[in-house]
């Protein structure tokens, strides 16, 4: 028997409506018991985390790991083991790899080398349509039996209304959620920034707020009559007012955003750096304002951190060829913590929340707890900790990040995946 005791933390779990010191034992993978004053016994790790927050294990919805096809961007292995570091336990992959996760196989194949080589779990999320082309669905029954928990053509907009239709009906039938990446390409094409007064003075061409409007106020309306949407990086004012009033008449819809929409504007581009190039594109003032609020009230229901490691030459070169994307998952607490923790925008309960058990529930994962019985996975931080982002010392493959030298508040310091402790006094253990 196996056994780990984490004395004398803070331990936070909404799920259970805890926030108070506690201590927490873990047998054989699972959660024992949490109360206080349990004493140690022979062949017990102890942890003691006095001063820290105890957490349900981190888990990122949006992640890109890049496997199969891009290992020199990122794998399973080095991206599982950016997640530890960052404190997540769970990540689920996008399918936008080469060849498309958009089949039974290819699903097998990304849980297989999670499990020989991954760090923390990994979920599959399978494509919408086959080769994320947007013209026919993919075979979303067996991928659903392979492990898929989800599908998305992230990267690419469903066009077609009647495919998306089609897609949140057979979704219903396997109890999965549709995430969509709302743009609408025509509107797109050739855009490398938010479209303003900076995009003209800059020579780019923009990327309107309405190209992503106009997609979520389409999918609220898909929603409303034929399934359940997860709308994911939410980047403007317009796409959260529309999302609030959707679930203000009770429509099966959440939504994501990512810490560079809450954290960073438009003006990061400046000198046309790369590294702050995504997609969608950094907004305005206003949009980050709406981002902080819809994190606030509850409209926004996950912070995730859109994973997108790119290489050195995808990013050193001329702005118009560069790709879109920021290294994220070593960051992403880090921000969150000291964005909207220190500022008083969110509670801690609210930000575990939004960075395990909504997540969890979205894609209906039995984790974002740390009741009796559940998977011992579990982060460990200290919310007053601080440290200066280094993008040299990344466990990532790549460094593609605009965070580089900022100095944050709030370090996770042990990451613990089903009871294997797998990052320790902020190292990593294997």
């Amino acid at each position: 028997m196996t056994r780990l005791l984490i004395k004398n933390g803070r331990v936070c779990d909404p799920f259970s409506s805890l926030d108070e010191e506690r201590d927490v034992l873990v047998e054989d993978g699972k959660i024992k018991d949490v109360a206080k004053n349990i004493q140690s016994s022979q062949n017990t790790e102890v942890i003691d985390a006095k001063g820290k927050v105890v957490m349900p294990g981190l888990i990122d919805m949006h992640v890109h790991l890049r496997d199969p096809g891009r290992q020199d961007k990122e794998t399973i292995y080095s991206g599982t083991r950016a997640a530890a570091a960052g404190g997540f336990t769970s990540i689920a992959c996008m399918p936008n790899t080469e060849p498309v996760i958009d089949n039974s196989s290819v699903v097998e194949y990304v849980l297989s080398k999670a499990r020989s080589e991954g760090c923390v779990n990994v979920f599959v999320v399978g494509s919408i349509t086959k080769g994320q082309a947007g013209q026919e669905l993919s075979e979303m029954g067996f991928m659903s039996k392979a492990g898929a928990v989800a599908f998305s053509d992230d990267g690419r907009c469903v066009m077609r209304s009647d495919v998306m239709r089609r897609a949140l009906e057979y979704a219903v039938q396997f109890n999965k959620v549709i995430i969509s990446h709302c743009e609408d390409h025509s509107l797109t094409q050739g855009a490398q920034m938010n479209e303003g007064s900076l995009s003209t003075i800059m020579g780019l061409k923009g990327y309107p707020c309405v190209a992503e409007e106009i997609m979520v106020e389409r999918e609220i309306g898909l929603a409303r009559e034929f399934g359940r949407v997860h709308i994911a990086h939410v980047s403007t004012a317009g796409s959260v007012a529309r999302i609030r009033r959707a679930k203000e008449e009770g429509i099966r819809i959440t939504c994501e955003t990512t810490p560079h929409y809450f954290c960073l504007t438009e003006t990061e581009v400046e000198g046309y750096n790369t590294n702050a190039k995504v997609n969608p594109p950094l907004r305005g003032e206003k949009d980050v304002e709406a981002v902080i609020q819809g994190l606030k009230d509850g409209t926004i229901d996950a912070i995730a951190c859109d994973h997108a490691p790119h290489t050195i030459d995808e990013k050193n070169t001329e702005f118009a060829l560069a790709a879109s994307g920021i290294d994220g998952l070593e960051t992403s607490f880090g921000l969150a913590a000291s964005e909207l923790l220190q500022s008083k925008i969110l509670t801690l309960g609210q930000l575990v929340e939004k960075m395990s058990l909504n997540p969890a529930r979205i894609l209906g994962l039995k984790k974002g707890t740390l009741l009796a019985g559940a998977d011992a996975d579990i982060t460990i931080a200290d919310l007053g900790r601080e440290f200066t982002v280094d993008t040299s010392k990344f466990v990532s493959k790549s460094s593609n990040s605009p965070f580089n030298g900022w100095k944050l508040r709030g370090r996770v310091l042990h990451t613990i995946v089903g009871g294997q402790v797998v990052l320790k006094d902020g190292a990593l253990v294997k």
